[in-house]
């Protein structure tokens, strides 16, 4: 197995999910969807500080003023961090039962891609979307069983969206008007390989994606091509993110729900052999 360490805390993530390197903050964050909670993890020490939430913590990205948006449930919230105030933007997937915001990306234009998924997993009632910085929210496409790991080309050409339930990392040609071009599958998961999850880009253009069922996360060249694995010692792994100042290490999360692992849920420290690109900021 690669270089693979395993972060000290005293919890695991019930659905560990949406890495985040704040350069800023010289900290990485990350939810547990399930157990309503944003973790911070400081990469002077390894302390780790969990913030409640009222309900599915989705994810969560950085402003460019200062502060975070987040995805709390269908809602889309400005976060303060660690006060943890939250001051309502806008909702998502009003009147569809069940629903919930589960992962998204900014680009380099500073707006939002997210998707929704049903809490059930269980039927194509998802949809993704796009936030505006002037806070309009869009919908973009749908149907979505379980939309996951949006990765956005850093150019802004295109973004890539997952279907989980598919096994399909899809791809989109994004317009000027920020509106998307038809829906491509890009990489159709086989079988071993497990199903695409959050989804990062490095800094040569390589798709790095975590694989739920597989327990590793594996890099894609720029045509698609599966080109290699690192192995983890738990089978649901869910995303993954670039990190440090050189951002040359590569955190990943994974998820204890519904299954009986010693490490599922754990956090993990990668070395990936190549360096990231920073995470885009929310400009609203």
């Amino acid at each position: 197995m690669a270089d693979v360490a395993i972060i000290d805390r005293d919890r695991a993530d019930r659905l560990g999910e949406g890495p985040l390197w704040s350069a800023r903050d010289d900290a990485l964050y990350w939810v547990d969807i399930l157990d309503h909670r944003i973790n911070r993890m400081s990469l002077a020490d390894r302390s780790v500080t969990s913030f409640a939430q009222p309900d599915y913590a989705a994810w969560v990205i950085e402003r460019e003023r200062g502060g975070f948006v987040a995805g709390i449930g269908r809602d889309i919230v400005l976060l303060d961090l660690p006060a943890n105030r939250q001051v309502p933007l806008g909702s998502v997937d009003r009147g569809v039962t069940g629903n919930r915001l589960n992962d998204a990306k900014a680009d380099h234009l500073g707006r939002i891609w997210a998707g929704t998924i049903p809490a059930s997993c269980d039927r194509p009632s998802g949809a993704f979307y796009r936030i505006d910085p002037d806070g309009l929210i869009v919908h973009a496409d749908s149907p979505y069983t379980i939309a996951n790991g949006p990765a956005i080309d850093p150019d802004g050409r295109f973004l890539l969206h997952t279907d989980t339930a598919l096994g399909t990392v899809f791809r989109f040609d994004i317009h000027d008007d920020g509106s998307l071009g038809p829906r491509t599958p890009f990489i159709v998961f086989e079988p071993g390989w497990g199903n695409p999850d959050g989804m990062t880009f490095d800094a040569t253009g390589g798709l790095w994606v975590a694989c739920w069922g597989a327990s590793c996360v594996t890099r894609f060249d720029m045509a698609g091509t599966r080109e290699r694995s690192i192995a983890l010692p738990a089978s649901q792994i869910t995303s993954c993110a670039f990190a440090g100042p050189q951002l040359d290490r590569m955190f990943v999360t994974s998820a204890a729900d519904g299954v009986v692992e010693e490490h599922g849920g754990a956090l993990f420290e990668v070395d990936p052999g190549c360096r990231g690109r920073l995470p885009n900021m929310y400009r609203g």
